[in-house]
């Protein structure tokens, strides 16, 4: 079996467990209160939130059209996936709180988070390094180091955003 076609699989399995997992949790909490996000946000979300984006999702992009352009197909079945994956995280976010309104939301990045850092650490197995992609290398370390920050930012305000009181 092609890498392609393996990672194909892999990341459709993902997804349809992901996916059976919100949704059965969904049915199953479909009695609760709606869920809406603590307002106001803490002022420090929008430096985070702004540097995710850059790091996490533009810097990718970036990656990936240089990755067309030289020519290097490794690149291509690594960010690939990866971007589809962050676009489904993304969807599933979208669709759980704006849609739904369910605490659900709060668990889709519990699933994502750790599949997008094995997602990176296999893309820097599936690397051939050359001098031309270690900056390709470097990029999948610092998001893998981003996206595990970003998922013990998640474990901490996961108090606010239940509301749980501190006293």
């Amino acid at each position: 079996m092609s890498t392609e076609v393996y990672l194909l699989f892999e990341n459709l399995l993902f997804f349809a467990i992901a996916t059976s997992f919100f949704a059965l949790v969904g049915w199953a909490w479909r009695h609760s209160k709606p869920f809406y996000l603590p307002e106001p946000l803490p002022e420090w979300f929008k430096i985070w939130f702004g540097t995710v984006q850059v790091v996490g999702l533009l810097l990718p992009i970036a990656a990936l059209v240089w990755g067309i352009w030289q020519g290097y197909s490794s690149v291509l079945t690594i960010l690939i996936p990866y971007l589809v994956m962050l676009g489904l995280q993304i969807l599933s976010e979208i669709v759980t709180l704006r849609y739904f309104h369910t605490v659900v939301w709060v668990m889709v990045p519990y699933l994502y988070l750790p599949y997008r850092i094995w997602q990176l650490y296999e893309g820097m197995t599936l690397l051939s390094p050359t001098n031309e992609t270690v900056w390709i290398e470097n990029l999948l370390v610092v998001n893998i180091v981003l996206w595990t920050l970003n998922y013990a930012l998640d474990l901490s305000q996961l108090p606010r955003l239940l509301r749980w009181q501190s006293e």
